[in-house]
């Protein structure tokens, strides 16, 4: 069983490169356009590994990401902030709100499948 991963991202064509990239690798996909609907997923169907845009309808992904990871049931899952949100001081606000990792857009499809597997082999071998 492959694992699965719950995409957070309000565009579709951004939602859709991930999809493409990770079901190309056997990833099962969740998908979120909200934080509200990725807290709910992620307590529903407990993925392995969250990946979280910031620019979100509703709240944010940076509360988003406090909520989850403030959840005992859901503190678990690795949670990587993947954002157009480059500036300085925005990857010490995702660190600061949980995530476990943080990617800036334009990102090459290379990183992310090594982070995903990073993340993914951590978990398993815990």
């Amino acid at each position: 069983m492959s694992a699965t991963i719950l995409i957070v991202e309000d565009q579709e064509d951004n939602r859709k490169i991930l999809r493409d990239l990770l079901t190309s690798q056997g990833y099962s996909i969740l998908e979120a356009t909200d934080g509200l609907t990725a807290i709910q997923l992620a307590r529903n169907y407990q993925p392995a590994l969250i990946l979280m845009d910031i620019q979100l309808p509703g709240i944010d992904g940076y509360e988003a990401t406090r909520r989850i990871k403030a959840d005992k049931a859901l503190s678990h899952i690795p949670l990587i902030v993947v954002t157009s949100y480059a500036l300085s001081g925005d990857s010490q606000k995702a660190f600061a709100a949980g995530c476990d990792d943080y990617i800036a857009k334009p990102y090459s499809p290379r990183q992310m499948l090594a982070k995903v597997r990073e993340f993914l082999a951590a978990q398993t071998s815990t």
